[in-house]
């Protein structure tokens, strides 16, 4: 049985992750920003309020977790803002930064005592952060900050190798959550469930011999 801790667990793939975790076996650690009651109430091990733009927040997390080994980090919080229609809201946009590009990274530097070797990271991203993949532009706010949390994950897999730590860039897919309602125009959804299933198996191919990877969670592999 693995330990494994979600972030951004509230709803939709985080949700979806541990629920998924906990049924085959697993103990799974939900990290919610809000309370997670629906999660409690499904009998998992939740962390309230846990946001990933506060570390102390996260080092709040970090005290009540010392004593137990964290074997699976997948670090899912995100958050998504369109951009403006006349002109960009940089404020908004420096918020998405904060959020999915510095929060995968607050919360790996401040978990990593509780891991050790053999211990696996997954950043869930988005292929809209890749550079070669942008052929339609527009969501300038949150291409880079997914550009930019590949960049952070690719750092973290060249300094915690020597650490026995394998760490690996997620594409969740096209999924149905609260989230994806704002984009628009799109079709083709996947169920959050379906995402679970398929980041858990990339997961679970992850080892200390991988290399830097962007993989889609059907096992694709994106280019940066």
């Amino acid at each position: 049985m693995a330990t494994v801790l979600v972030t951004g667990a509230d709803r939709g793939i985080g949700a979806a992750l541990v629920r998924a975790y906990q049924e085959r076996g697993d103990h799974a650690i939900a990290c919610c920003l809000g309370d997670g009651a629906d999660l409690v109430a499904a009998g998992l091990h939740v962390e309230p309020h846990v946001d990933v733009t506060s570390l102390g927040t996260l080092k709040g997390l970090r005290r009540r977790l010392a004593n137990m080994r964290i074997d699976v980090l997948v670090s899912n919080a995100g958050a998504y803002v369109a951009d403006g229609d006349q002109e960009f809201n940089y404020q908004a946009m420096l918020e998405l930064y904060n959020v999915n590009a510095l929060g995968p990274l607050r919360a790996v530097q401040t978990l990593l005592p509780c891991m050790d070797r053999g211990g696996k990271i997954g950043i869930v991203t988005s292929r809209v952060g890749s550079l070669a993949d942008n052929r339609s532009g527009g969501m300038y706010g949150y291409r880079a900050s997914k550009a930019a949390a590949n960049i952070i994950g690719i750092n973290l897999y060249h300094d915690l190798k020597p650490k026995g730590i394998a760490v690996m860039l997620l594409h969740p897919g096209q999924v149905a959550t609260a989230m994806t309602r704002k984009l628009g125009g799109l079709t083709g959804f996947i169920t959050p469930e379906e995402s679970a299933a398929g980041l858990i198996a990339r997961l679970d191919e992850l080892g200390p011999e991988t290399p830097p990877e962007f993989r889609h969670m059907d096992g694709t592999l994106l280019p940066w």
